[in-house]
């Protein structure tokens, strides 16, 4: 009984995943060089939502108490440190669409300047800018995906789609203490959009991932990511009780990839699916949140918070869902879905140095999003445009 209705609630999955839209799905497999995959980001920005609509009113204007002015200060020595030509491949306009032309993948044109090209003095300046941005942990989670992007090119032996520099950064407006801007970070296995208004941010799409894993030898040996994200998927799924389990796991075996919001993947349709976290006792709400944070965590911590307390006033319609085995060997996939707040976990198929059929604990891919319209801060921006003149 609880296989055929696992079934059952994964083919309700997959008909709501059906209705995502077309040019989103298509275009991951072609990427921003083909015709479908410049038309989903041209396409009207909507954001991730489900079939009843953009939930609306989630998102407001207003001071959160926590300063951004060393983001700007580091931003704008960042920009002062670059020559003229890399300034103009650098600045873009805070809407332009530019935001939405990230890859996780590592063949993949990208705008900026790139970590390749600085010299040493403006690498101290960009990460002194995500420095300021992001929180400790943060930092070295994005420092040790980069170096394991360099492990990857010693165990493919090519150094030219792999490698530690292989990181474009851009900025999006002017910095300012007043009027939106926002910079990003894109390459293989690492993006991070980083929206600022006043004191307020919005740190989302953020991909993290690797492969592998974990530096065993080389260059950037004892280098390793993502085993937190990992761990907390699978402490809450054990905390579960058989009855929430049942409703919690929408398919048992885990085939292929599963992700759904990559790139570009902006407009996705994806209804709720799991067990609501108004089924959880308080011990599993407290493990959902830790979870949430493990992600949200990668910002500054006074960032972090605010943005904690939006997640904690949605939690009874947070859901969560997996799908795959549950033991500490097990490949898995789990999403943490709310109104204000998208996570997913995958456990991937090798690509590098040689392919495999079945997902591997070496593989990694976790995506977080700002449902609703908010992705690159853009409910914000539009509420901005709508009370300013520009």
């Amino acid at each position: 009984m609880k296989s055929i209705l696992s079934s059952h609630r994964w083919m309700l999955l997959s008909v709501s995943v059906f209705f995502c839209t077309t040019a989103a799905l298509v275009a991951y497999s072609q990427g921003p060089g083909g015709r479908r995959g410049r038309t989903s980001v041209t396409d009207s920005f909507v954001g991730i939502t489900n079939s009843q609509g953009v939930q609306q009113g989630l998102f407001s204007i207003e001071s959160t108490g926590v300063t951004t002015e060393p983001i700007r200060s580091a931003a704008v020595a960042f920009l002062d440190g670059l020559s003229e030509s890399q300034r103009e491949r650098t600045v873009f306009p805070v809407d332009d669409a530019e935001w939405r032309k990230w890859d996780n993948r590592h063949r993949s044109p990208r705008q900026g300047v790139g970590f390749n090209e600085m010299t040493e003095a403006q690498r101290t300046l960009a990460f002194e800018m995500l420095g300021q941005s992001l929180s400790a942990k943060g930092l070295k989670k994005t420092q040790d995906i980069m170096k394991l992007n360099g492990t990857l090119a010693e165990l493919a032996n090519n150094s030219d789609e792999y490698g530690e520099w292989l990181y474009w950064i851009t900025i999006m407006g002017e910095p300012s203490a007043t009027e939106p801007w926002g910079w990003q970070l894109d390459g293989h296995h690492c993006v991070v959009n980083y929206f600022v208004m006043g004191d307020q941010v919005v740190m989302s799409p953020v991909f993290m991932g690797s492969e592998p894993v974990e530096a065993k030898e080389g260059k950037f040996k004892g280098a390793i990511v993502m085993q937190d994200e990992q761990d907390k998927g699978l402490a809450l799924i054990s905390l579960l009780n058989d009855e929430q389990r049942a409703e919690a796991i929408i398919m048992n075996r885990k085939n292929g990839n599963n992700n759904l919001t990559e790139a570009y993947k902006d407009n996705v349709i994806l209804d709720y699916a799991g067990i609501p976290g108004s089924k959880l006792d308080d011990t599993q709400k407290q493990a959902l949140l830790a979870l949430v944070e493990e992600y949200v965590g990668n910002m500054r911590e006074g960032h972090a918070k605010v943005r904690m307390s939006e997640v904690a006033k949605h939690l009874d319609d947070t859901y969560f869902a997996w799908i795959g085995g549950t033991t500490d060997k097990s490949v898995y996939y789990y999403r943490v879905h709310s109104p204000v707040v998208l996570i997913e976990f995958d456990h991937q198929r090798r690509v590098a140095p040689f392919r495999t059929s079945e997902p591997t604990r070496d593989h990694i891919h976790t995506v977080i999003r700002t449902p609703n319209g908010n992705d690159y801060g853009k409910d914000l921006l539009r509420q901005h445009y709508h009370s300013h003149s520009h």
